[in-house]
């Protein structure tokens, strides 16, 4: 005797929820959501609108090229820096610390320079030499401002007038910009081997002088250090991530046509692939655990906080600390996979069911899986037009001139000021060493005031326009797939070219309920930024109620951006579907989905489960691969291994990018999955299994959901 709960409300003569006519995705549709979708067009040509004035008021040549004193950018091609693209500063010692560096408002003179000094040298050096060695003005002058041709002048007003440096040491270009060339050599700090240098003021200086003045530059010429290494390993080694990311497609792909034959079989080897490769990763971590234990003298007892952060990755591989959490952290991972496998063995089945009618689905309608290259693309556009717009916004205005001192009480520090105009002022005068210096680009006009709004408003459009493209190509898989489960007889009763009539319908008929669904969740995204925000101000703040507020609503608007994606999900479904209107479809939804609560909440999230696996799987194997290759432990191609200053840096390229690559593939499958899914809830509820209403679920999925129609005669009998 079956369960009442496995009998549709329509064999208890209970009143059906959709039309018991229905056969399949409605053809002859009307447009809905008609005011959302002229709203979004307006919205969008408001877009490219803000995109114009931008770009007639930004130069992104602000945000390029690093700027002198008087405004001029520096390598700009078609101007007389166009060979000096790099900032020299005349006095770095005025410079507090690395922000004010980076930010331009260091008070001392800047200008652009085609190489950084190499040397020390002081201005009352080069005088004394010049007399007898022309070389040393030439090569001094360099760093002088343009125009400046007097070696004789005396130093007094040299130095008043800002036309040379007083002295110069030497440097290496960071960031653009000219940086003392600090060398930790025994300890010691030094510059070109020296600790001591004179200032051109007839002072001797320490290099700890230099290191004050630019503090945090040592970690961050360290840092470049470490980008240049990165960025050789991904030259030498490009060839083979890309070798790894076609490894993986290629694999995906077939992973996927083998699912419409051995979908169980493969499934099953996922689940316990993943056993045994998390069990083996338990077993090395303890091997190596327990072998740096037993050395002696070795740094079994040294923690990781002891170390600190190292750039050079293979020190943790040293402790066994790293090895203690690597192997208890996959021990909890494989604790929960069992678990979950144990107590939801049944539903494992009836999932596996599920993806072998999606494998046959997708079997019939191939094109399906190269629809994530039209998303990738269509995303790739609203990416680099925000990326746009952002830098045009960022370097909008014109230059702005302020007062730089060296004196913290001076009236006139940070007011603005004309270099044209200024050595008339009596600023100078008040506050001696004051310079008018190159600040920001901005402006006084009702657009700069606003332009931190439009930026506000540009991340908002961005976020719409990427939510409307996701939700564009799943409506557009989602009615594929549901003509595929409503074809009685699969295929001839399958239309032809479903994926681009389906495309077509969503176009023509349901921008504007894509756009209300995208926009509802743009909203929540842009409050959870505006949030993300507020924490980060906050984190200095000793306000514990404001902080734990902040902290409770990122979690309420965490758990509702989930909600909403997840529903706009299955109304996306029904829209494709019946061609409804968005709140209609994502009512119908939510009490379809309600009324087989049980079923959404097992089947389709263990079906989520077991694709996660298989990307796990197909990601884990190709980064196992690629750990094997960069490390040389293949020795039939050891020869072919680049020289490479850090493996793991194209080892997490090709684990990263095999994820990703695997993820667009079973996203596709999932939709196929969840599309399905919902039609047969459906399928239950209009129709009977009779010959006048057939059901038009696989036997296979009728068998192992126990909906077979003779049974349930049967019962109603």
């Amino acid at each position: 005797m079956a369960r009442k709960t496995d009998i549709p409300p329509s064999y208890y003569g209970e009143p059906r929820h959709f039309d018991p006519s229905f056969r399949g995705p409605i053809h002859n549709r009307a447009c809905t959501d008609v005011l959302c979708c002229v709203i979004f067009v307006i919205v969008i040509l408001g877009y490219i609108a803000l995109g114009t004035v931008a770009w007639i008021h930004g130069d992104p040549r602000k945000v390029v090229y690093p700027t002198d004193s008087h405004g001029q950018f520096c390598g700009q091609q078609g101007t007389p820096n166009a060979n000096k693209a790099i900032l020299f500063y005349f006095n770095i010692l005025q410079c507090a610390n690395p922000a004010v560096l980076i930010n331009l408002q260091c008070p001392t003179t800047q200008l652009c320079v085609s190489k950084c000094p190499d040397r020390f040298a002081t201005y009352l050096d080069m005088q004394y030499n010049y007399r007898y060695n022309n070389s040393y003005w030439e090569y001094y002058r360099q760093f002088c401002k343009p125009g400046f041709d007097n070696p004789r002048k005396s130093v007094a007003h040299v130095l008043r007038d800002e036309d040379c440096p007083s002295m110069i040491v030497p440097s290496r270009p960071f960031l653009q910009r000219c940086f003392p060339d600090f060398i930790t050599r025994n300890g010691t700090l030094t510059v070109a081997n020296k600790t001591d240098f004179k200032d051109g003021l007839g002072k001797t200086r320490s290099v700890i002088d230099l290191r004050d003045a630019a503090n945090g530059i040592t970690s961050l010429l360290d840092a470049k250090e470490v980008g240049m290494k990165i960025f050789e390993d991904y030259a030498s080694s490009w060839y083979w991530i890309l070798i790894g990311l076609v490894i993986t497609m290629v694999v995906s792909l077939a992973f996927i046509l083998l699912l419409r034959f051995t979908a169980g079989v493969l499934l099953w080897l996922i689940i316990f692939g993943v056993i045994a490769v998390v069990g083996y990763g338990i077993w090395h971590c303890y091997w190596e655990f327990s072998t740096l234990r037993g050395k002696p003298h070795s740094d079994g007892d040294v923690t990781i906080s002891d170390i600190g952060f190292q750039t050079d990755f293979s020190v943790y591989l040293q402790l066994s600390q790293t090895w203690l959490i690597l192997m208890i952290s996959l021990s909890v991972i494989e604790a929960v996979i069992i678990v979950i496998l144990i107590f939801l063995r049944r539903r494992v089945r009836i999932a596996i069911a599920l993806l072998e009618e999606g494998s046959r689905a997708i079997g019939y309608i191939m094109s399906t899986l190269f629809y994530p290259i039209i998303t990738f693309v269509l995303l790739a556009i609203c990416i680099a037009y925000w990326a746009v717009i952002a830098v045009f916004l960022a370097s909008s205005g014109d230059a702005v001139y302020k007062v730089m001192s060296t004196q913290d009480k001076c009236m006139y520090a940070n007011l603005t000021c004309d270099p044209e105009t200024f050595s008339q002022t009596n600023v100078t005068t008040v506050c001696p060493g004051s310079q008018c210096t190159f600040a920001f680009y901005g402006g006084e006009s009702l657009y700069h005031h606003y332009i931190f709004v439009l930026q506000l408003c540009n991340v908002l459009m961005f976020l719409w326009l990427v939510n409307f493209t996701i939700a564009l190509g799943q409506c557009t898989l989602a009615g594929a797939f549901a003509s595929y489960y409503w074809a009685l007889k699969k295929p001839q009763d399958i239309p032809s070219c479903p994926l681009f009539s389906s495309f077509s319908r969503a176009v023509r008929y349901h921008t504007g309920s894509l756009a209300f669904g995208s926009l509802i969740l743009a909203l929540v995204q842009m409050s959870r930024i505006v949030l993300e925000y507020l924490d980060h101000k906050l984190k200095g703040a000793h306000n514990a109620f404001a902080r734990f507020l902040i902290c409770c609503l990122k979690c309420c608007f965490w758990c509702l951006e989930h909600f909403i994606k997840f529903m706009n999900r299955n109304a996306y479904i029904m829209m494709a579907i019946y061609g409804k209107s968005f709140c209609t479809s994502a009512k119908d939804a939510f009490f379809l989905l309600m009324r087989n609560v049980v079923r959404v909440a097992v089947l389709d999230k263990v079906t989520d489960f077991l694709l996660f696996l298989g990307k796990v799987l197909i990601s884990g194997s190709v980064g196992v691969l690629a750990f094997f290759f960069f490390t040389r432990k293949i020795p039939v191609i050891q020869e072919e291994v680049p020289s490479l200053n850090y493996y793991w840096v194209p080892l997490l390229t090709v684990i990263f990018g095999s994820y990703l690559i695997a993820h667009g593939f079973f996203n596709v499958y999932a939709m196929c999955v969840d599309t399905l899914f919902l039609c047969f809830l459906v399928d239950l509820e209009v129709n009977n299994g009779s010959a006048a209403r057939p059901f038009y679920m696989s036997r296979t999925l009728r068998h192992i959901l126990n909906k077979n129609t003779n049974k349930r005669r049967k019962d109603k009998r």
